[in-house]
């Protein structure tokens, strides 16, 4: 399939490339995915490495068993995504004609808590909304398993290491085992460099900053936006909401609700919700938990003040079958670091760092970043 993103002068560069370099990418999120399937669509060896169970990042989809012992599935991180870029739009395209893409058709609005009413609802002619089907995460499903791509999850990164050799970059994971050598490094998880890494794990970052000390200042401290999702599930319809996607004013817990059942591909046995948190709210837990692992008594305390705010809303009349939080701690960049270039790239180490902190915090930034970061190893390997 031809790489549709990748300008010409490239793909001509590209027809004289006699090896094909080895290239790891670390994290299994709609930016490392793309950037991982356009480098192996143009012949590069692609190894993703992923901590998780499997592919999605922030677009992963959470999978949950009711007390009935049936199946609830839940997108509880990004709900949806729009795209103007042309480049981007030409990958949703194709994701639409290969399957796993669909425009989600519904009404969205918002809501004011002070006065319990709707000050919006969408109008025709807005932004068109789309997701993965059947959930956010068969995007990257799909990318990481393209032919080319190698992925590895349940594999967390513990040292970049750089050896002045003909395949310079090494890796080794939390045990110490190696897990290869690569000619390049894309790193789609900003954690690999972030104070945070420490915070959780109590180790040193995976990369040492004094090996690109011309991108320290800017990877240093990206300023992250928490946020905690609630995961509901209710027997019957909540009729009384008129929307379908609503963003929530005047309140100091809740920023955002939306339907998960009724997206393309869902299923329709109950009525599953999603609410976040605002950033506010999450810092404050956070400020008195820290980012260690949640207990369960602090995690059921985070979904009753959740859904109280949902129920004083007036818009709920019922309670839930099912109710869960789930902690996103620094999945949200409060800070964009590269808007022009839409990558980091050190020419010299054959290393690139992409996400949407780098373009913009939404799925659209995050394609362009991974596009970007995939361009610049396929220029250095048309030069091997």
């Amino acid at each position: 399939m031809a790489a549709t993103t990748i300008s010409p002068a490239i793909r001509k560069q590209m027809s004289s490339v006699a090896v094909a370099m080895k290239v790891a990418v670390i994290g299994s999120g709609i930016s490392g995915a793309v950037c991982a399937s356009t480098l192996a669509r143009n012949g590069v060896s692609v190894t993703i490495f992923d901590s998780g169970r499997g592919p999605g990042g922030r677009m992963s989809q959470r999978r949950e068993i009711g007390e009935d012992g049936k199946e609830l599935m839940f997108d509880h991180g990004a709900p949806f995504f729009c795209v103007s870029n042309s480049d981007a739009m030409a990958l949703v395209h194709e994701w639409e004609s290969r399957g796993f893409v669909s425009e989600w058709k519904q009404v969205f609005g918002s809501f004011d808590c002070a006065s319990n009413k709707f000050l919006s609802i969408q109008q025709d002619g807005d932004a068109k909304k789309y997701v993965g089907v059947p959930g956010m995460n068969s995007i990257s499903k799909a990318l990481c398993n393209e032919s080319g791509v190698k992925s590895m999850f349940g594999t967390g990164i513990a040292k970049l290491e750089w050896l002045e050799e003909e395949i310079p970059w090494l890796l080794t994971d939390s045990k110490g085992e190696n897990l290869g050598r690569f000619d390049g490094v894309v790193a789609s998880d900003k954690n690999i460099v972030s104070p945070r890494f420490t915070q959780v794990t109590g180790l040193p970052p995976p990369l040492d900053l004094s090996l690109v000390p011309e991108l320290a200042t800017k990877l240093q401290n990206i300023p992250v936006l928490p946020c905690f999702s609630l995961m509901l599930a209710f027997k019957e319809p909540l009729s009384s909401i008129p929307v379908k996607g609503l963003s929530f004013k005047n309140s100091e817990i809740l920023s955002w609700a939306h339907c998960e059942s009724t997206k393309p591909g869902r299923s329709t046995d109950s009525e599953r919700w999603i609410l976040h948190s605002t950033p506010d709210y999450a810092n404050n837990v956070i400020a008195k938990t820290g980012l260690q692992k949640l207990s369960s008594e602090t995690l059921n305390k985070i979904s009753e003040e959740m859904f109280k705010e949902f129920q004083c809303s007036g818009l709920v009349s019922s309670l839930p079958f099912f109710m869960k939080a789930h902690r996103w701690g620094s999945a949200f960049p409060a800070k964009s670091i590269a808007i022009e270039e839409r990558c980091l790239w050190d020419r010299n180490r054959n290393l690139a760092i992409c996400g949407d902190f780098c373009v913009s915090p939404n799925v659209e930034g995050a394609i362009l970043s991974g596009l970007a970061a995939a361009s610049k190893l396929l220029q250095t390997s048309s030069c091997l």
